[in-house]
């Protein structure tokens, strides 16, 4: 199930487990996880991109081993607030996901969350070889992280 409103997804995740939070990228798909009480978002993995069915598998490989009761992706809309071809690649992206999982999924407003991730890694003084690498996993977790608080505000706790 895609849901277009973040209530709608609030209501559809089950209680007590945790969500995943994806950063799309074209070359790498970077992926977080929240603790159960989803409260913290934290960067688990950044997936090179192959082929879709390969990703997906690896994709709901982590959210079986994980137990996920979600999944948030980022959408990548532009500095306007208007879609263009990464947002609808983002959601053929979820339509085909979608056919594979019963997982309730969601979009996240994702501006931003590379630049805000690059910054904390430059203040946690990382290498640039370390920012490249783990760049996409920890931007997926600024993206979760964003759910988690609106969530949260919202009255939804586990």
């Amino acid at each position: 199930m895609i849901c277009e409103d973040i209530a709608e997804f609030a209501t559809a995740l089950p209680r007590g487990r945790p969500v995943m939070g994806l950063d799309l990228g074209t070359k790498t798909i970077g992926v977080a996880l929240s603790d159960r009480l989803r409260t913290v978002a934290s960067p688990v993995e950044t997936i090179r991109r192959k082929k879709f069915g390969i990703d997906a598998a690896r994709l709901l490989e982590i959210a079986a081993t994980r137990e996920a009761g979600g999944i948030i992706l980022g959408l990548p809309r532009n500095m306007d607030g208007s879609e263009g071809p990464r947002c609808q690649s983002t959601r053929a992206f979820a339509r085909n996901l979608q056919s594979l999982t019963d997982l309730p999924m969601g979009f996240w407003d994702e501006r931003l969350s590379t630049v805000a991730a690059e910054r904390a890694l430059l203040e946690a003084d990382a290498t640039r070889k370390r920012r490249a690498e783990v760049i996409d996993s920890v931007a997926a977790s600024y993206i979760l992280q964003g759910l988690l608080d609106r969530l949260r505000h919202m009255g939804d706790t586990p």
